[in-house]
């Protein structure tokens, strides 16, 4: 099928877009890479009346450096922003979960901010987001905000974006040097959407877990904070930590539903030895079998 006529905007400046975005009323669709919304439209499950194309609006691109905190610009791709070496050396683990956002010709288009966005409660971007404690700013004709990514999420591909803003950049607090990441999916296939999966960093300090940061993806709705493992694990020394104990935890404050290519119960089942594994290679922890 083809897309249903719409009108195509590509504006210079956040303004501008801000300016199209509240003059549309509710009928314009933002596009960046355009990974999944090009399919949408092209089987008329998406219909704007205008597409804002925000390529060409510089100061949302690119990772940069500000206040203990790194930012990543909305319309960064993927694919520049895995090989930039500012997130290898402060955000690891959003660079091992990006490694598994799609395919490599989709990682070319795809944009960190397009990922994050749209809610995809199986994808890892907005997971990460979550887990790190990043905040997304937007903006509007009526101003500016910030949301904490976890009040950023309302359900399946539902936030609080409203259709007149603008995300404009993510913003992940720092992670004390040396922290340990988390990460680990299991899908039908490599860039599938996860079945299961799990991201996150603990901070460590004196051999004792001092920070930690972890959510769940494919688990529930939205991006599902791993609370009660994440308070059961601060405090704790490194050899007192049980790793299957603390996954029971982090399952616990899962929601996981049953589809067409995995049940609840497989969902929770796979999410507590996932969750087991990866913490006792990540903190090297014997298992006590």
């Amino acid at each position: 099928m083809k897309p249903a006529p719409f009108d195509y905007v590509r504006p210079t400046s956040v303004a501008e877009a801000c300016r199209v975005l509240d003059e549309a009323g509710g009928g314009a669709t933002v596009i960046a890479g355009g990974q999944t919304l090009m399919p949408l439209l092209n089987l008329r499950m998406s219909q704007p009346f205008i597409l804002v194309d925000i390529n060409g609006i510089a100061e949302l691109k690119g990772v940069s450096r500000a206040d203990g905190a790194t930012r990543v610009g909305p319309a960064t791709r993927q694919a520049d922003a895995l090989k930039d070496e500012t997130l290898a050396q402060y955000l690891p683990a959003l660079v091992r979960a990006l490694a598994h956002v799609g395919h490599y010709q989709t990682r070319n288009r795809g944009t960190v901010g397009g990922s994050v966005a749209l809610g995809e409660p199986a994808a890892e971007m907005p997971a990460t987001a979550v887990a790190l404690g990043a905040t997304i700013e937007i903006a509007s004709v009526r101003g500016s905000r910030s949301v904490k990514a976890e009040e950023f999420y309302l359900g399946p591909y539902m936030t609080v974006l409203e259709p007149d803003e603008l995300v404009t950049d993510i913003v992940y607090p720092d992670w004390p040097d040396g922290h340990v990441v988390l990460f680990r999916e299991v899908a039908q296939r490599p860039g599938d959407f996860a079945l299961v999966g799990m991201v996150g960093a603990l901070a460590l300090e004196g051999g004792t877990v001092s920070r930690a940061g972890i959510a769940w993806f494919g688990m529930g709705p939205t991006p599902v904070r791993a609370r009660q493992a994440e308070s059961a694990l601060v405090g704790q020394a490194l050899t007192a930590i049980d790793a299957d104990a603390v996954a029971a935890l982090a399952v616990a404050d899962t929601a996981p539903f049953d589809d067409h290519h995995a049940s609840a119960e497989y969902r929770r089942t796979v999410g507590k030895r996932i969750f087991a594994r990866t913490l006792r290679e990540a903190l090297d922890i014997r298992s006590a079998a």
